[in-house]
């Protein structure tokens, strides 16, 4: 139980401490600010710094692919289309419970506008209880509970594929000739026209940083199955969203450390002492891109694209690297990132942004889709007392025996004092 009177005694001194950072926070903006208009006119020299030098730097610069001043006003999508989403969630294993093993939900959505169609809302349960489900990451050294949160990205972009390929073999736009054309060369088709715009989501980012700290036979279990999904959608010409709201990254900053760098030649591995807390360059550490691009856009803009030059993309293949802008949604400012298949296709990326704003203006300040397939995919604690209760009459219906949590879970849900 919290004691809110010493909270209370514990928050003494807070407001004047955000205050002063706050004051600190603007000062650090004026100097990322400052170096954006040097760097601008020297944008072409750093970005090929970027492309030659990367081994140079203990940061991932990224490449920005417009002009460092690009503000762009997204434009308004057409009345009748289609968004898809799906989210997940878990029960974790646990040694306490009646039976080791893990549920993963995902919840499933289309939300059609414009059609007359009624909307898909469910979600997809899925249990694991092989030993090749629970114990297969054991010998990469990595726990079952962190396993079963790569297993649940797994499956998210699987069932969002899925939903997606489906949806557009109803929707491809063609005469009968060219229907049969299709059937033969499949494999060879991407972007066909559809009846109804589409449009892919997913909350979080598509650059999945947890990888860079897997073994190589692990991440074989996780990467190829989530490319093939993306690959299906890339030739069903549903383009895929990323959207991270309240994002931490600093990714598109970091190429401004280049123009703040000292010498003429960036080259971390020389020049810096990487045991010092900062380099020379981190200026506006820890200024957050979100604040950044607040000061540069207004609602229903976004910012340049920038490509991605984290070391992980070189596992996704030339179509799925990813790139990423900021864009002002209203509420806020929302990073959006997206495969190299959408960014570099100025209508579908218009297209894909159009949709997405959309999407907010109707969540009331977060994307509608996003918090149906999240809703529909947590699982709440009836939901996971009730799952284990099932279990239970299963177990005891299949005659097993002494079917019962342990003791200490026993007395957690319960109290004596």
């Amino acid at each position: 139980m919290l004691d809110l009177t010493k909270v209370a005694r514990e928050m003494q001194g807070l407001s004047q401490h955000l205050s002063a950072e706050a004051t600190a926070s603007r000062q650090r903006l004026q100097v990322a600010q400052k170096l954006l208009e040097e760097a601008y006119t020297r944008q072409a020299e750093l970005a090929e710094q970027i492309e030659e030098g990367s081994d140079l730097f203990i940061f991932y610069p990224p490449i920005p692919v417009e002009p460092l001043d690009t503000c762009v006003e997204i434009p308004v999508p057409p009345k009748a289309h289609t968004v898809i989403a799906t989210d997940g969630s878990q029960i974790a294993p646990s040694h306490h419970e009646i039976a080791y093993c893990y549920l993963i939900n995902i919840g499933r959505v289309m939300l059609h506008y414009g059609q007359g169609r009624h909307p898909l809302l469910d979600s997809l349960p899925e249990v694991f209880y092989r030993p090749e489900d629970l114990y297969v990451s054991r010998q990469w050294g990595i726990r079952t509970e962190e396993w079963m949160g790569y297993r649940r990205t797994v499956s998210e972009a699987l069932v969002l594929s899925e939903l997606a390929t489906d949806w557009a073999k109803s929707q491809v736009a063609s005469s009968a000739s060219e229907n049969k054309e299709q059937e033969n060369h499949q494999s060879e088709i991407a972007n066909p026209k559809l009846d109804v715009p589409t449009l892919a989501m997913v909350d979080g980012s598509l650059l999945y940083w947890f990888l860079d700290e897997l073994p190589t036979e692990a991440i074989a279990h996780i990467i190829p199955p989530i490319m093939e999904a993306w690959e299906q959608m890339r030739r069903s010409g549903i383009p895929l969203l990323g959207y991270l709201s309240a994002s931490r990254s600093s990714e598109s900053l970091s190429f401004l450390r280049l123009q703040a760098c000292t010498y003429s030649t960036p080259n971390c591995m020389a020049h810096c002492n990487h045991s010092q807390e900062k380099t020379p360059c981190q200026v506006f550490d820890p200024l957050r891109d979100i604040i950044f691009w607040a000061s540069r856009l207004q609602p229903g803009q976004r910012g340049p694209l920038w490509r991605s030059t984290n070391k992980i993309i070189n596992l996704y293949g030339d179509a799925h690297k990813i790139y990423f802008c900021y864009v002002h949604v209203g509420s806020e400012i929302a990073r959006i990132e997206m495969p190299a298949w959408v960014a570099e296709n100025s209508a579908l990326l218009d297209l894909s942004l159009g949709l997405m704003l959309a999407q907010i203006q109707k969540g009331d300040g977060y994307p509608i889709v996003l918090s149906e397939a999240h809703n529909h995919a947590v699982v709440k604690g009836a939901d996971r007392a009730r799952f284990f209760a099932l279990l239970e009459q299963q177990m005891i219906k299949a005659g097993l025996k002494n079917v019962g949590t342990s003791y200490k879970e026993t007395r957690k849900r319960s109290s004596i004092a």
